[in-house]
């Protein structure tokens, strides 16, 4: 969701997957530091010098309409990102709290401060970011597609020529990686931004994009379950790493996050999650 400075060229889905395992297989596995980092970054939380925005609570910048990470159902949150959220309050003694924003304000609203401590929305690392914030370590690897309607055959797997016209339409969401990947490989056709996943899916479905540039996991997501009209045609291996956004300003917090997504990952935690939600 434009790529580290570091961009690693992961092969396929078997890259990324591979990548996930290495990332969650590093770290010590020993009870009694697990314990103690835990114990130390509840009494940082407890006497504020998390330089949290509301004493006791994590506040988490989303922006639910990017399954199966951030989503909303009957109300609720769900998602891989607010289950990591929930574990990552858990493991620093926290309540955690949800708020709404669209993709594109995340990064600029934990930059500015006073609004939420992290951000957590398959956020990509990548260098532009990385000058307004600092991210935490990685917690998955991701990859960039490209969807179509089915029944447009002029875009297949080998040649996707076609979409780099004059008159083409590419959906994109606001401020991703898939609207860098779309004006960067497609520049004679428009890119056109929109607020939300769905909607980059609801254009294409009406006729208005000729396709949809996103992450692969949202790609495949929204194809099997809300537009079944509608196909990955093209995987890209970018081997994108998402990480929680954090202030630039708050040392305390990195560390304190850093600390409990290497517990998630060295208890299974996190292999579960991404099981849960993507198979």
């Amino acid at each position: 969701m434009s790529k580290n400075m570091s961009r690693r060229e992961f092969v396929g889905a078997f890259g990324a997957f591979a990548g996930m395992i290495a990332l969650a297989g590093c770290g010590s596995s020993a009870g009694g530091n697990k314990a103690a980092t835990s114990a130390a970054a509840s009494t940082a939380a407890e006497t504020g010098d998390l330089g949290l925005v509301s004493a006791g609570k994590l506040t988490i910048g989303v922006s639910p309409d990017f399954p199966p990470f951030d989503n909303m159902e009957n109300g609720n949150y769900v998602g891989l990102d607010i289950d990591l959220a929930k574990d990552l309050a858990d493991k620093l003694g926290l309540e955690v709290e949800y708020k709404n924003l669209q993709f594109d304000a995340i990064v600029p609203a934990v930059a500015a401060g006073g609004q939420v401590d992290l951000g957590i929305s398959g956020i990509t690392v990548e260098p532009d970011r990385e000058k307004q914030v600092n991210f935490s370590d990685s917690y998955y690897i991701d990859d960039q597609c490209i969807v179509v309607m089915k029944d447009n055959t002029s875009v297949t797997a080998d040649d996707q020529s076609a979409l780099n016209a004059a008159g083409v339409t590419i959906a994109v969401q606001s401020g991703t990686t898939g609207e860098s990947y779309a004006k960067e490989n497609f520049p004679n056709a428009t890119t056109q931004p929109y607020g939300n996943a769905t909607d980059c899916f609801a254009a294409m479905q009406a006729g208005q994009a000729q396709a949809v540039v996103t992450n692969k996991a949202v790609g495949k997501q929204m194809v099997a379950d809300a537009y079944t009209d509608a196909q990955v045609v093209k995987e890209i291996a970018t081997g994108e790493e998402y990480a929680c956004a954090v202030s630039k300003d708050n040392d305390a917090l990195l560390s304190a996050v850093n600390d409990a997504i290497k517990q998630l990952q060295d208890d299974g935690t996190l292999d579960a999650l991404v099981k849960k939600y993507l198979g």
